[in-house]
């Protein structure tokens, strides 16, 4: 069988097609985020819009109002987060979480949307990891 040069090109040019979108596909669903170590290394960077990620700091979450204050830590390193209206039902102390926004000049980083990092383990509310596998 005689393939022709016009099929081949067609193959070729589906197949990198194909290959294109999966890859825009797979980086839409990578999530970057900088660290409060890298924010407070290079405060001019996070004055535009960064996503920032760590560990709710226990004991610092309160609620004025509207709005939600609370700390975000990772290897020592804290910043206070400020956010206007409800952080999602599964935000809670001591969780990763990653918010996006500014850092103010006072320090502050302002942010507008919290989303909770979950782990690879799904476990019920109320029940404990087991060891019994």
């Amino acid at each position: 069988m005689i393939r022709r040069p016009g099929r081949l090109a067609l193959v070729g040019v589906l197949l990198a097609g194909g290959g294109l979108l999966v890859t825009s596909a797979l980086r839409d669903t990578l999530t970057y985020y900088r660290t409060p170590a890298e924010v407070l290394a290079d405060p001019q960077v996070a004055r535009e819009r960064v996503r920032l990620g760590g560990a709710v700091v226990p004991g610092s979450l309160r609620r004025d109002g509207d709005v939600v204050v609370f700390k975000l830590a990772e290897a020592g390193h804290e910043i206070v987060v400020r956010q206007r209206g409800v952080p999602p039902e599964t935000f809670r102390e001591g969780e990763g979480a990653v918010v996006e926004g500014r850092l103010s000049t006072d320090g502050v980083f302002r942010a507008d949307h919290v989303e909770v990092r979950h782990g690879n383990e799904y476990r019920p509310a109320g029940t404990e990891p087991s060891d019994a596998r």
